[in-house]
């Protein structure tokens, strides 16, 4: 089986080729924010909509009114474009759902940080040299820290803080299938156990934005004393930006580990479909009748919020998602509903049976256990019914 995959690569540019990119990233940048200028005032004006290909048409008209845009090939223009046409695909499609639209905004200079190219025209990967040549920019050193698998269809150079990362797509990824074990897991998400399994394993959560909150904070203390526009000002937004990335990578890091320990071990997984967005949701206000509002607890709320986005729930389910089908091992997604109240030993579902965030007690057969280790078993129950009604379907 042949999988698409995306391989992440570290770049080193010299000073003087990421001068070049970031002339590349403000080009791409205003023609990004021309292009949706473009289709705002064709609507607002005319009525007319414009597309992806129609706006790919009038590139030929830059090479006489801004030739260096194209200085770094038409391709990495088709690039900006296209992200520009995802962007209003995903308006389109949140408003048929009658989810907040969002609309596609102009996008700030220093905010606009990658560049794509959508196929394999102006770059070229050398793996025995370990360089990466790119149109208008050069050789520029990557560090292959593991194989590129597959056909390499199109890439995307992203700037984070002083940092350029790679990321190659690539079609044709042979699968990589191990061997059965033969063993199934239901698998609670939590806040204070990150993963708790049917099988009695608690995994702590690292809290890794808690740990490092009063190092932030002084980074971020120390930026607002800075004038704005000053290099000292861009030295403590770089320093604040660091912090957020080394927690990003840690949560990263420990999301790999364990979605691998997980793949490996076990045949078949099954997780909760959490709707996180709903979870971290604010609380709706309750104005009083004389004037003003009541308490509605969004200020616990808000913690709990904290907890939720610091656990990532969604990059570990994402990361289980690919890496089991790219083993062979089937993942389940079942619906949360009862989970946490239901009792694995005799199905009675009680929200009283919930004793404490630790312990579960039925209130009809009176038996005992870890609240969240009895909640993975039911997570496992629903997932092994929902496999077998789709077998029999």
């Amino acid at each position: 089986m042949a999988l698409c995959r995306t391989f992440r690569y570290r770049l080193y540019p010299t000073v003087k080729q990421t001068q070049r990119l970031e002339v590349a990233l403000g080009l791409q940048c205003e023609l990004y924010n021309a292009a949706l200028e473009d289709r705002r005032g064709a609507w607002s004006w005319e009525r007319r909509s414009v597309n992806y290909v129609q706006q790919c048409r009038t590139l030929t008209e830059l090479r006489e009114m801004r030739p260096e845009v194209l200085d770094y090939g038409v391709t990495v223009c088709r690039g900006t474009l296209k992200r520009l046409d995802r962007a209003f695909c995903a308006f389109y499609r949140r408003c048929a759902r009658g989810e907040a639209p969002g609309f596609p905004r102009f996008k700030a200079r220093s905010r606009f940080d990658s560049l794509q190219w959508e196929d394999t025209t102006g770059w070229k990967l050398k793996p025995d040299a370990r360089r990466m040549a790119i149109l208008g920019i050069g050789d520029v050193k990557v560090h292959l820290h593991r194989e590129v698998k597959g056909t390499p269809k199109a890439i995307t150079v992203k700037r984070e803080g002083h940092r350029w990362f790679v990321s190659i797509r690539c079609a044709d990824v042979p699968a990589a299938p191990l061997v059965s074990t033969g063993r199934e897991v239901g698998i609670d998400l939590g806040v204070v156990n990150l993963v708790t399994t049917s099988e009695g394993d608690l995994v702590d959560s690292a809290r890794l934005e808690r740990r490092s909150a009063a190092r932030l904070a002084a980074a971020q203390r120390d930026l607002a004393t800075k004038q704005r526009g000053s290099k000292r000002r861009a030295r403590a937004k770089d320093r604040v930006a660091d912090h957020h990335r080394r927690v990003r990578n840690r949560r990263r890091d420990l999301a790999h580990k364990l979605s691998r320990q997980l793949v490996d071990d076990f045949d078949l997984l099954v997780i909760e479909d959490l709707s996180v967005r709903s979870m971290v949701r604010r609380p709706m206000p309750r104005p009083r009748c004389a004037g003003g509002f009541e308490p509605n607890g969004a200020g616990a709320k808000s913690g709990l919020n904290r907890s939720i986005h610091d656990a990532g729930w969604g990059e570990l389910a994402q990361m289980l998602a690919y890496k089991a089908e790219d083993a062979g091992r089937e993942l389940v997604v079942v619906s949360p509903r009862f989970t946490s109240q239901r009792c694995s030993f005799c199905g009675h579902v009680d929200a009283a049976s919930r004793r404490s965030q630790a312990v579960f007690g039925c209130t009809a057969c009176s038996h005992r256990d870890h609240a969240d280790v009895n909640a993975a078993r039911n997570v496992l129950w629903a997932g092994r019914a929902q496999r077998a009604s789709a077998r029999a379907g």
